[in-house]
């Protein structure tokens, strides 16, 4: 049964779309517009507006303008309230961001339901409370300096100042969120970039900011290109400090750019996170934890559980049960309540994960099911799950960000924790087994910056999450996200 479209998505959909600057919708100065798609019929939704520099230039200064202004000295309990309303604001509405959501993204809209609107509430609330817990610590002075003197000291966390958040599209608003929510807690303004192909929920949750009472220039939206409109942020040097999640290549980009200024920055990027399955594990449940870690989202996770070791002495079975319930899962789009498979974001990301496999089964790879588009209109691929590759080849290798899992037999831990660990990525891993011994020895050998067990894609608010390696520098939520946003100012005083 498939949702019927909320008339304020449509009419939000048909209006005309700017950038939010200063709390003001306006054209991008050159007038360039760009489409925007329907990934479940690639058919266009609307256009937005294209920034270039000059654009950026205008929202840049804005945010400076804010951040100079009552926002930087307003009170702690003040920043609270405001976030507090904003999650209230984010429910009340809800179904509406949803629905843009599903239609801009794909995902399915119990996902859009779920997590880009409750997840994103509950997060905000949970760091709103931050803002009036931001606090610096009294220090003993060791050393004399002058003899005689007394001294006291002790650190100020202070607001970095003017953020520029850049999000992909895997999940535009719940990542918005989680940039635009910790740097207003700590009093920074923020100048958002989302993602090209996702512009639509980030436009809104600008307006909404608004109507929660955040004020004009706090929070400003440029929409654009990545090579354009990204860039330019990224280097502008009335940027305090960039949060990108997304690629590694591009993150790596972004990561030059701030150098070259000096900004501060955090990187949230790629990953190829192993499933270990154990073999005193339930095959059933191995079967299912490794279904929902790779195909959630179609496999777009940053974390998506798209290696699987299992150890042989249940391989076969946990294979046969899994093969089983990719081919069982029903392939449509987001707005259809019954499908538990939606398209990918375009037909560029559909022919890379296509071609990835299509390579592995050139390379010797033994496709088991899928592999292959699905359906006449829209980007969807078949859930699929392939064996029998190497630890050398790419599909074992590089980020697919697809549906597609690679299965694997092990004997031995040590020999799992060597091929769990024979990779560039390490956002996160997650092993499956209720031998809590044989978990605590791999727990700490896996290079992974988050460690599940008997789940798989669990975050909280409360949880630190980044990675090792090249899957970034720094962490969200938590205090972690604090630390991100603030600059910790020491004083000492002799008397």
């Amino acid at each position: 049964m498939s949702v019927a479209i909320d008339p304020r998505v449509a009419a939000f959909i048909d209006s005309q779309h700017g950038l939010l600057i200063d709390g003001q919708n306006r054209p991008a100065l050159s007038g360039a517009r760009m489409p925007v798609h329907n990934p479940a019929t690639g058919e266009q939704l609307t256009e937005v507006a294209m920034a270039a520099q000059a654009d950026i230039d205008l929202a840049v200064g804005a945010a400076r303008r804010a951040f100079e202004g009552e926002w930087k000295t307003l009170r702690p309990a003040d920043r609270e309230r405001l976030l507090l309303k904003l999650a209230d604001v984010l429910e009340a509405n809800g179904e509406e961001l949803a629905q843009l959501e599903t239609l801009n993204n794909g995902q399915s809209i119990h996902l859009a339901r779920a997590l880009e609107v409750g997840a994103a509430a509950e997060f905000t609330r949970y760091m709103a409370g931050w803002a009036t817990k931001i606090e610096g610590k009294s220090l003993d002075v060791s050393i004399a300096a002058v003899p005689g003197a007394q001294y006291r000291a002790y650190t100020v966390p202070e607001p970095v100042g003017v953020v520029g958040a850049i999000v992909p599209w895997n999940f535009p608003l719940l990542m918005a969120i989680w940039k635009i929510v910790p740097a207003l807690a700590c009093g920074c303004t923020v100048v958002l970039k989302p993602a090209d192909e996702t512009p639509l929920t980030a436009l809104r949750l600008g307006q909404l900011c608004l109507e929660a009472g955040i004020a004009p220039g706090v929070v400003n939206v440029v929409t654009g290109s990545g090579a354009g409109a990204g860039a330019a942020l990224a280097a502008h040097p009335g940027i305090d400090k960039l949060a990108f999640t997304g690629s590694t290549q591009v993150g790596k980009l972004i990561g030059h750019a701030a150098v070259d200024n000096m900004t501060r920055f955090s990187l949230e990027l790629g990953g190829k996170s192993p499933v270990i399955v154990l073999d005193d594990c339930d095959p059933d449940t191995a079967a299912a934890g490794a279904s929902a870690a790779i195909f959630f989202n179609q496999g777009q996770v940053c974390t998506a559980g798209s290696r699987l070791y299992i150890q042989r002495g249940i391989y076969q079975q946990v294979l046969d049960r899994l093969v089983a319930i990719a081919g069982s899962l029903s392939i449509g789009p987001g707005l259809d309540e019954q499908a538990q498979i939606n398209p990918l974001i375009s037909a560029k990301q559909q022919r890379r994960v296509l071609q990835m496999v299509e390579r592995g089964v050139e390379e010797g790879a033994r496709l088991l099911c899928g592999g292959v588009a699905f359906g006449e209109r829209g980007f969807y691929v078949r859930p699929t799950v392939v064996a029998d590759v190497q630890a050398g080849q790419q599909l074992v290798r590089e980020e697919i960000f697809g549906p597609v899992v690679v299965a694997m037999p092990f004997d031995t831990l040590e020999e799992v924790v060597a091929l769990a660990n024979d990779n560039p990525y390490g956002l996160g891993a997650s092993i499956w087994s209720n031998d809590l011994g044989q978990v605590m020895q791999l727990i700490p050998q896996i290079k992974a910056g988050t460690v599940w067990v008997n789940t798989h894609n669990m975050l909280d608010p409360s949880m630190p999450f980044g990675g090792y390696k090249q899957s970034g520098l720094g962490r969200e939520m938590g205090h972690a996200a604090i630390e991100a946003y603030t600059e910790n100012k020491s004083v000492c005083i002799a008397y």
